[in-house]
């Protein structure tokens, strides 16, 4: 299993800081497991393979590029810094 770790500061609220991991198996486009924290709490989910599919097709892309959009906002970290926004709600 891989992971990434990394230090957002959310649009909704920029003088916070949150971490995030990501964890998955084989790529992305398989499913992935999420933990948010802000340092006193948690929140952890599962996206699932048939979720990304079905988000790719509500907003009308390819799987294969949705799945590389994924990639860029949730694990490249610093390649990808100032491209993607956050919002916690």
């Amino acid at each position: 299993m891989e992971k990434t770790l990394n230090r957002i500061h959310p649009v909704s609220d920029p003088e916070a800081t949150y971490f995030l991991q990501v964890s998955w198996e084989k790529d992305l486009g398989t499913g992935f497991g999420l933990l948010l924290s802000d340092c006193q709490c948690a929140w952890t989910g599962t996206v699932s393979a048939a979720d990304i599919s079905r988000e790719a097709a509500d907003i009308e892309m390819d799987r294969e590029k949705y799945v590389e959009e994924l990639r860029k906002a949730l694990i490249a970290g610093g390649e990808s810094a100032g491209k993607y926004n956050f919002v916690i709600s």
